[in-house]
């Protein structure tokens, strides 16, 4: 049997050429690596003139042997397969003996059996079973099933250094490690050796456990690798770290070398590399764990240290392999190392690198200096340096909040980017209107952009009101606005742009409600792509509010108001949230309190800033266009404090006024 390699599309693609005249045992990549047209195998017609079993009994042609086929396709049936439907020479579709097809019966096991008669392999490609396996007429059957306790499947090799015919360093090898600051100590003591391939020359690390040599890797000049086959998988410089409590894990065995240079014995590196990226799934149970199988039989050594510095590569696949390993041994005890830079915008990568480049001092200075690895949801003060050195020196401008534009109100809110305000108030008193005024003197003086989601306002009539305060005009000649100029045909194309410009909106176009998470969805959408720095949701009573049957009213607006929170703080997005208070049957005509909100105490006790919006309607208290903003929370004692401020409501453009000045010359 010849064994081909072909670069076609892919590198490490093989072809099996089994010839008539061989019926050795397959190779023992053969049941690892399939042929491409076996895991794209299809369903292939046969002939009506020549039934399977004919076409197998005719092989006996082809075989210098003709009891040779019969041997193999009995030692088929007794492993469960139907051989009388199994055409030679081509990939035939059975039922798997040991799954059955799953519910479906499918025929999911792919066969080829060769030409001759005398070799033939399989596979299940039902991802429940993935039994596979190849044998010959004159040899036992191998097969496994997928990729469970695949290592205890596999015949461990017993290796010596006189089987594997190693020899030591040649002077040239020598002085090519010297050129990577490895020092021929530090080879000998790891033994470190070479092996002859023809006219080439390979590096060969050993691989010991318990000073029994278990595996060895192989390097040429030119960066190639390969390992001992059927050889049990393990860390390199294992021995190194019997009972350590403090060990470091890095990703070649150069850089092994290279740590020991700089006085840490305590390492030890991956067998197999680094991953492209971290992987997306669940973490697997230790039989199925393949890929990171030399972690659990090492698990004894790792097991006793508290400690592990994890010095993997500073490329992508470095980052997610240091992510990997992390995720099998505890983020709570591992370290990382950040390598120094190389220049202005490249780091050294690796261990040996930074040996080689800037000493032993250096890489040693780096190894000690290691941080906490991050676990999610954990941190220190020294993670937000750099934010709190911004909002000392108030580099970023809001850090006292944005200014309301009403010089009365400005003493006791501001706006802070990533609050919720509740704003509450009984039935036309002017909360929506209010808010809309403030959205124009924010975006007035900041360029501010937002999001509404205002369910009670028709779009045309929101269009109406926010053009009137932008423009200061009315939008109709109506007995609304007096005498008052309406707003001319290129003051609205203007308003438009501007409305286009700085609003976008969050609507439902069929008769369903709303819920919190499709608002907050399309909110974090009109983040991201328009830049948004605040939302409006007005009000509460128009979300749909379905609960589970066991969830109080309290705990499910305790829980929508913490999601509304997180959105803001995450998105530094200032989120004002209307919510109207309950009926009120002994109202004597003075402001609500914000424990009056129909709901839940909650929207007083989890907000940032809670303020109650209170129009006068009473002639003999004073001007019915006075508008008291009761400021009944601020918890970021910078930004405001709790008081009143009385503004001046214009009811024919929408504006407020601080009391006393005219309209359009409100002080910012």
């Amino acid at each position: 049997m010849a064994l081909t390699r072909q670069c076609l599309c892919r590198p490490l693609q093989y072809t099996f050429f089994l010839s008539s005249s061989s019926y050795t045992t397959l190779p023992r990549r053969l049941g690892r690596v399939w042929p491409r047209s076996l895991s794209h195998a299809t369903t292939l017609s046969v002939s009506k003139a020549t039934s399977p079993s004919v076409q197998w009994e005719g092989l006996a042609k082809n075989c210098l042997d003709p009891e040779v086929s019969e041997i193999l396709k009995k030692k088929l049936e007794n492993l469960g397969m139907d051989t009388d439907i199994c055409i030679p020479g081509q990939y035939n579709h059975l039922l798997c003996p040991i799954c059955k097809g799953g519910d479906s019966e499918e025929k999911s096991l792919s066969i080829f059996v060769t030409e001759d008669g005398g070799s033939a392999l399989w596979m299940c490609f039902r991802a429940k079973c993935g039994w596979k396996g190849s044998t010959t007429a004159f040899a036992d059957s191998r097969s496994s099933f997928g990729l469970k306790k695949i290592t205890k499947l596999k015949n461990i090799r017993e290796i010596t250094m006189e089987n594997l015919q190693l020899e030591p360093l040649c002077d040239e090898l020598v002085g090519y490690l010297a050129e990577r600051s490895i020092t021929e100590g530090t080879l000998q003591r790891n033994g470190v050796m070479q092996k002859r391939y023809g006219d080439q020359i390979a590096i060969a690390f050993t691989y010991w456990r318990n000073k029994m040599l278990v595996g060895c890797k192989y390097r040429d000049v030119n960066k190639k690798f390969w390992q001992e086959a059927d050889t049990e998988k393990i860390f390199y410089g294992l021995d190194d770290i019997q009972g350590k409590s403090e060990i470091i894990i890095v990703e070649g065995e150069m850089d092994k070398l290279a740590m020991e240079e700089a006085g840490f014995f305590n390492c030890v590196s991956v067998p197999d590399g680094a991953p492209p990226s971290v992987s997306s799934k669940e973490l697997p149970p230790e039989e199925k764990d393949t890929k990171y199988q030399y972690l659990w039989n090492c698990k004894e050594y790792l097991q006793q240290a508290s400690r592990i510095i994890l010095a993997t590569d500073g490329d992508l696949p470095g980052q997610a392999l240091a992510e990997e390993l992390a995720r099998r041994l505890g983020r709570e005890r591992c370290w990382r190392v950040k390598w120094p830079k190389k220049n202005e915008v490249d780091h050294f990568k690796d261990a040996n690198e930074v040996l080689m480049n800037l000493g032993a001092d250096v890489l040693k200075e780096v190894i000690e200096n290691a941080e906490l690895y991050p676990i999610r949801g954990l941190f220190n003060f020294r993670n937000y340096f750099d934010e709190i050195d911004a909002y000392y020196h108030r580099t970023h401008g809001c850090e006292f909040g944005i200014p309301t534009g009403w010089r009365s109100l400005n003493e006791l809110y501001n706006v802070v980017p990533g609050e919720l305000t509740i704003v509450t108030g009984v039935p036309n008193s002017g909360k929506s209107e209010w808010i809309d005024a403030l959205l124009c003197n924010l975006n007035e003086s900041t360029g501010w952009k937002f999001a509404l989601c205002s369910m009670e306002n028709k779009v045309r009539d929101h269009a109406r009101k926010l053009l009137e305060k932008h423009i200061k005009k009315p939008f109709f000649n109506a007995s609304y606005g007096g005498s008052a100029e309406r707003m001319t045909v290129e003051d609205l194309e203007n308003g438009k742009q501007w409305l286009s410009d700085t609003f976008y909106l969050i609507r439902c176009e069929d008769d369903s409600l709303p819920n919190i998470k499709w608002v907050l969805d399309l909110a974090r959408a009109a983040v991201l792509r328009h830049g948004v720095r605040g939302l409006v949701i007005d009000p509460y009573n128009e979300i749909d509010h379905q609960r589970s049957a066991n969830q109080t009213e309290t705990e499910y607006v305790s829980q929508m108001l913490t999601k509304i929170k997180r959105f803001a703080q995450h998105h530094s997005c200032h989120v004002w949230f209307v919510a109207h208070p309950r009926q009120l049957h002994q109202w004597v005509g003075g402001p609500p309190s914000m424990y009056d909100i129909s709901g839940s105490a909650h929207f007083i006790n989890k907000c940032d800033n809670g303020i109650v919006i209170h129009r006068n309607r009473d002639p003999e208290a004073g001007p019915l266009d006075r508008v008291q903003v009761c400021v009944r929370k601020v918890r970021n004692k910078v930004a405001g404090t709790v008081g009143d401020a009385f503004l001046s409501y214009n009811r024919v453009t929408g504006e407020f006024m601080d009391l006393g000045l005219p309209s359009g010359n409100e002080k910012k």
